[in-house]
């Protein structure tokens, strides 16, 4: 089975093209609907994520997200402390979505990774796949996003690898200013080509 990373900056088109393959029969690992199942309430993040940042609770019992990203912004150590918390809990769900592909037989499986270079994640998969866009198209999709702010967007794009880095480090690219349909072929042939590496 051949595991294969999936990257791209935000606002890159990242999800969209998870979504293609998804839609070509291939298993996707999400890692952000990972977390987001970890901070709902009853998730295995949410008591250690309030023990580390008091007030980041709901009063539905889910983490607060917005509550957590304004802690986060006056706390520079914040991040690795969240991340030691959240990081092994998607690593344990990571593993058994991959048992579970094996199981079924799969041949291919994508693990959608936002911070798959800056976690080292690549080393650890057979090939990757950056998601690319311009940088004006990028900018127009992400400041339409509720609450987002040029700001926010400065400092979401500081924590990230350079994209330049990912497209050179790629083994594949998905340019995703095309359309989906255009997408969707460039998807086609990333899979045709893996099936036959």
């Amino acid at each position: 089975m051949k595991i294969i990373g999936l990257t791209g900056s935000i606002g890159m088109g990242k999800s969209a093209t998870a979504r293609l393959f998804r839609e070509a029969g291939i298993p996707v690992f999400d890692s952000d609907a990972c977390v987001h199942a970890l901070y709902d309430a009853g998730g295995a993040a949410v008591g250690p994520v309030e023990a580390a940042f008091p007030g980041s609770l709901a009063e539905d019992g889910s983490i607060d997200r917005a509550r957590l990203s304004r802690q986060l912004n006056d706390d520079p150590d914040g991040f690795a402390r969240l991340e030691a918390i959240v990081h092994p809990l998607v690593a344990e769900a990571r593993q058994h979505f991959l048992d579970a592909a094996r199981k079924d037989s799969a041949d291919i499986v994508i693990l959608d990774v936002p911070l798959l270079f800056e976690t080292g994640g690549h080393e650890h998969v057979d090939a990757v796949i950056a998601v690319h866009a311009p940088h004006d198209v990028r900018r127009e999709r992400v400041l339409q996003r509720p609450g987002m702010t040029e700001d926010k967007l400065t400092a979401i794009i500081a924590r990230q690898t350079p994209d330049s880095v990912k497209l050179e480090k790629a083994d594949y690219i998905v340019e995703t200013s095309g359309g989906f349909d255009d997408a969707r072929q460039q998807v086609g042939k990333i899979i045709a080509a893996l099936r036959a590496s």
